[in-house]
């Protein structure tokens, strides 16, 4: 073991300890599912074997924490490319009510009436397909893969990351509907978990960043930025972690430049990671209290929270940041029906429930959407292999 992953691992542990010690389970896990494309589905391109479980292109692109791998309370998504023959994508996935906010005048916010898109490639929809009979098939397909996802792209592929997005954000155009895509390619990502990966160094990254912004086209467009790019960034030193969250906000600026009706989204974490007001400065280091750069922030990817914890927190989180008023938040919501495990468990935690559907209009102010992130039934890593699809996974979890 090189002495980088030995530091690694006991960073991580010790991590680990700490987040036992004050009730939370946080610091291992990531947000990032390993490869979901941000749709809510993710494109199985290993083989179909017409059972239980679907694999994902290839263990090595599955992030581990947020889908894949470990996010604190368990987050997790398969890695695949996303493209419309063979990307990865994520498909679409009770809180006081405060009065819903107006729209700000000079930041238009998606409307309900823009529907949320769902791609037509995933891992649950390929399993559908090829067990048309398995007694499991109706509440999946009708629960889970008939809901938009995200889509991610979690993979460094630069010559074809652009037609890749693009092929995406196009079909979501030409139907009218608003797809919401996962940018996934930080280095250094997941701390060398599960999920590591990603672009070789911050210049590679960048140049990544530009390619993925010319695939965004000129309609709206929901980007989550980097799940566990902030609240994890605690594993880099301090001259390392500057580094990224100006390669962060750089690329918030990127992607709106390319597309002004493009919303962008920065890592928050979760209600039980890091507290609101230490997330809120990380944000603003990271350029997510910029209006050149950000549209909000988004939590749970991957995650068990409830939703009015994460409401709760998401709206904590943007009073200690500032910034613009018209700055909201979205929360993954795929696997949060009953809230997180009371002994912090993250991966693939029994007696979970899919939450609430994915939508753009939460009559909660300052909550701009609901999203599946991660796509449910896709494993963190107990169930299955980081990121497949499991079918007897994704039947508890869409179980009435």
């Amino acid at each position: 073991m090189s002495g980088l992953r030995a530091q690694r691992l006991a960073a991580r542990r010790a991590a680990r300890r700490r987040a036992v010690g004050r009730g939370v389970l946080v610091a291992v896990a990531s947000v990032v599912v390993a490869v979901g494309t941000a749709t809510g589905m993710l494109a199985a391109l290993g083989g179909r074997d017409g059972s239980d479980e679907v694999r994902p292109a290839s263990a090595g692109d599955s992030p581990g924490r947020v889908g894949v791998r470990v996010l604190p309370s368990g987050l997790g998504a398969p890695s695949a490319p996303a493209s419309l023959s063979a990307s990865a994508e994520v498909s679409g996935s009770p809180s006081s009510s405060p009065k819903a906010r107006k729209p700000s005048p000079d930041k238009p916010r998606p409307t309900a009436a823009g529907r949320l898109y769902r791609h037509p490639s995933s891992q649950v929809l390929d399993w559908v397909q090829d067990n048309p009979r398995d007694w499991r098939a109706d509440v999946i397909r009708s629960r889970i893969a008939d809901r938009p996802a995200a889509v991610w792209f979690a993979d460094y592929t630069p010559a074809t990351i652009t037609s890749r997005v693009r092929a995406v954000t196009a079909r979501a155009a030409a139907q009218g509907r608003v797809p919401v895509v996962v940018a996934y390619a930080v280095p250094d990502r997941d701390c060398g978990g599960a999920s590591q990966g990603g672009a070789p160094d911050l210049g590679a990254y960048d140049a990544w960043i530009d390619r993925f912004a010319a695939g965004l086209g000129s309609r709206e467009v929901m980007v989550v930025l980097e799940p566990d790019a902030i609240a994890q960034s605690d594993c880099l030193p301090e001259a390392g972690r500057a580094d990224r969250f100006a390669s962060l906000a750089r690329a918030g600026r990127v992607l709106k430049a390319a597309n002004p009706k493009a919303r962008v989204y920065y890592d928050a974490g979760h209600s039980g990671w890091n507290p609101a007001g230490q997330q809120a400065a990380l944000l603003k280091r990271a350029g997510a209290a910029s209006a050149a750069s950000s549209d909000g922030i988004f939590s749970n990817v991957s995650n068990f929270h409830s939703t009015s914890a994460e409401i709760a927190y998401d709206r904590q989180v943007l009073a200690a940041l500032g910034g613009p008023p018209g700055l909201g938040a979205v929360i993954d919501t795929s696997r949060n029906g009953n809230g997180a495990p009371p002994d912090g468990e993250w991966c693939d935690p029994a007696g979970r429930r899919i939450g609430r559907a994915p939508t753009l209009d939460t009559g909660e102010a300052r909550i701009d959407a609901y999203l599946w992130v991660k796509l449910p039934g896709e494993s963190d890593g107990c169930k299955g292999a980081p990121g497949t699809f499991s079918a007897s996974y994704a039947y508890d979890l869409a179980s009435p």
